[in-house]
């Protein structure tokens, strides 16, 4: 059994109701139909009812989950309230929350906001900005929490790496150059998603050009008071840095270069110094390690809000639904 339907029968066994705001997108319709075909969720699909009963019709597909349209319905008034109370402080007027809210993407975050919905998987039509952006402005960040960003579940032929082949990467899609608290929060929150998505104790390798001081830069200085934060707020997680790829990855490697790491050769979660690192580094396993990436799964939000690629296809609408559902099913991401 793959991973992927690994976390398929988990979704099946504890069912979440996920909203998919882009109801207008044929793919939309094709996701939602194969989401409720296979039990995986339960679905809010968001538009016009008339045209999206239309769309599932017209594929010859049994309509079996909820319409809402964001124009005009029951919670639309609840919901400009809340968000106008979240805004008000910003310089928001009650006319500007309730215009805010008519926008599907903001009413689906709200959705989960409110507890209707578990999850909310958008970004087919709209920029990863957007998406966070409402997400933060509804939703917020956990408790203590700053730093919202991403993983992506790396799977390899590889079984010698991570757990048998599978890695988290982190952050390869939101932080572009993120400070030593960023990135202490970065890897404290992929530490949360490989508990909850690997069932495994994270071993965390904080990734640099320079091993223990094989360089001098202030890039590595920045590694470095990042584990030194780690090790302060989180005594028990097992983290180390900085540390290059290689002695993260290879235990002989690892011995020779970080000799007395408990996490160097052992590594199965990779945080990268900056976006540049690792959004090239999970593209380049993709591509030439033929790596499964499953992602970007969002981290660090009070729920759970996903972001899609807008070149997707529906079957990775689907993924992410179940993601999302492991998300809502944990409470921990």
């Amino acid at each position: 059994m793959s991973l992927m339907e690994e976390f398929s029968q988990k979704a099946k066994a504890d069912k979440k109701t996920i909203v998919l705001p882009e109801g207008g997108d044929e793919r939309i319709i094709d996701a939602a139909e194969t989401i409720k075909k296979k039990g995986l969720a339960e679905v809010i699909v968001l538009g016009d009812e008339n045209e999206i009963s239309s769309k599932f019709r017209s594929k010859g597909y049994n309509l079996k989950c909820e319409i809402i349209n964001p124009v005009k319905n029951k919670y639309l008034d609840d919901f400009a309230s809340s968000y106008y109370e979240k805004r008000k402080n910003k310089g928001m007027s009650e006319q500007e929350a309730f215009d805010t809210m008519r926008d599907e993407n903001y009413f689906g975050c709200m959705l989960v906001e409110k507890g209707i919905a578990d999850g909310c998987v958008t970004g087919s039509c709209y920029t990863t900005a957007d998406v966070l952006r409402a997400a933060i402005r509804t939703i917020g960040t956990k408790p203590g929490i700053k730093t919202v960003s991403s993983c992506f579940i790396m799977i390899t032929d590889k079984k010698e790496f991570g757990k048998d082949g599978v890695l988290l990467f982190a952050d390869c899609a939101v932080n572009p150059n993120p400070d030593a608290e960023m990135l202490a929060e970065i890897a404290s929150a992929t530490a949360d998603s490989c508990r909850a998505f690997l069932n495994e104790d994270p071993q965390i390798a904080m990734l640099s050009f320079s091993t223990k001081g094989s360089a001098s830069h202030t890039d590595i200085d920045k590694v470095v008071k990042a584990v030194e934060i780690l090790k302060k707020t989180s005594p028990t997680l097992n983290v180390d840095g900085e540390l290059q790829a290689d002695a993260a990855l290879v235990e002989s490697v690892g011995k020779k270069k970080a000799k007395g790491s408990s996490v160097a050769g052992s590594a199965n979660v990779l945080i990268f110094p900056d976006l540049d690192a690792g959004n090239i580094g999970y593209k380049l396993v993709e591509r030439i390690a033929s790596a499964e990436a499953i992602g970007p799964i969002i981290q660090g939000l009070n729920k759970p809000v996903n972001d899609l690629s807008r070149g997707c296809k529906y079957t990775d609408i689907v993924d992410v639904a179940v993601i999302t559902s492991l998300q809502a099913q944990g409470g921990k991401i």
